[in-house]
């Protein structure tokens, strides 16, 4: 079999491309426009795997007509910040343009050569304004939902599952996701090509460029190990807000298994650590402390439009349809990150803006 990754040589994409080649051999080819900063140093770990790596850009669909044909498309390639549009970083039209017409550009490849498509989706495609107001307590440094509380429809303990809302407002980023996933299963229905849509939630691990809007584990965990400043961010700047977490090599399984399943046409899962992963920013600089050791983190207790106090996804769809679990657990992945930051000092230098 033959799978075309996009973004390959960003987090994601090199994380499945080198845990997939470990566990099965198939002909894996990459496309990446290196924009990201840092994504250059992924170059060489893919040509060392044999992976051909083309440099291009998803939204120029003229790129990826000098693509050979292939069975499978991950599409992996986002700005993947809810901040991306309007936190200066790249502008609106950049987001629209790249997450939302390189999809378009890339279901277009799909249907010319009739291969599959896995759209890596988010989390941030469900509706803010009843997130951001789950009742909630506090326990042990971290958000909760409060039981004695009324829940949305879609919100249980376990987490936030697919029925949850998606109305406006998501955020930028969370709209061209969204807009994404409804256009890949219009095109699979409308051409007769495969279409899998797997919403994840926080992915970490080692090799991940951390920044605070993006990556924020590996990001906490290599500014508290170099001493850089960090700080809670709103929500009273006490830290409790609280996500769940997964790797990204634990994609590879669910992946597998739906590209085997070929003919169909997925409803989207969610797919994240679900109440077993989920950790709040005190409890994590809990962890840095005893592992690293003593540093202080400031506060700014104002809140950003799109933060929300707590966000963990329920599973249970993925394991319940395609019996798919992540088998690392949230200190397993801290520990990645920390001895990869530990091995690389300048890790931080690499991910950020020129």
């Amino acid at each position: 079999m033959k799978i075309l990754v996009t973004g390959a040589c960003g987090f994601v994409g090199t994380s499945v491309i080198r845990a997939w080649l470990q566990s099965e051999p198939h002909e894996f080819i990459g496309l990446d426009n290196f924009h990201r900063p840092g994504s250059e140093v992924n170059r060489l770990a893919m040509k060392r795997l044999g992976v051909r790596v083309y440099h291009g850009d998803v939204r120029c669909g003229s790129d990826l007509d000098l693509l050979p044909p292939v069975d499978v498309v991950i599409e992996a390639a986002a700005n993947p910040s809810v901040l991306a549009g309007t936190d200066g970083l790249a502008s609106s039209r950049q987001v629209v343009e790249h997450n939302l017409f390189g999809t378009v550009n890339t279901l277009e490849y799909c249907r010319r050569h009739g291969a599959g498509f896995v759209l890596l989706s988010t989390s941030r495609v469900y509706s803010i304004p009843p997130l951001a107001s789950l009742p909630v307590t506090i326990h042990d440094g971290a958000f909760e939902l409060d039981p004695s509380g009324p829940l949305p429809d879609g919100v249980t303990p376990a987490g936030v599952r697919e029925d949850f809302a998606t109305a406006a407002p998501v955020s930028i980023y969370g709209a061209t996701k969204l807009a994404s996933e409804q256009l890949a299963l219009e095109y699979g229905l409308s051409f007769g090509f495969p279409v899998w849509i797997n919403r994840c939630g926080v992915l970490a691990g080692a090799g991940q460029f951390g920044r605070p809007d993006q990556g924020i584990f590996s990001y906490w965990i290599n500014s508290w190990l170099r001493g850089r400043p960090l700080s809670y961010r709103g929500f009273g700047g006490h830290g409790y807000q609280v996500r769940d977490c997964f790797h990204p090599a634990d994609l590879v399984p669910l992946l597998r298994r739906q590209i085997a399943s070929s003919g169909s046409h997925s409803r989207p899962v969610n797919l994240g650590g679900g109440r077993a992963s989920a950790i709040s920013l005190r409890q994590l600089s809990d962890w840095c402390r005893d592992r690293i050791g003593p540093r202080e983190v400031a506060a700014e207790p104002a809140t950003r439009a799109f933060d929300v106090p707590w966000m963990v996804l329920d599973p249970a769809l993925a394991a319940r349809t395609r019996d798919w679990y992540p088998s690392r657990g949230t200190v397993d992945i801290l520990e990645e990150i920390v001895r990869h930051a530990e091995q690389n000092p300048h890790w931080l230098e690499l991910s950020e803006h020129r």
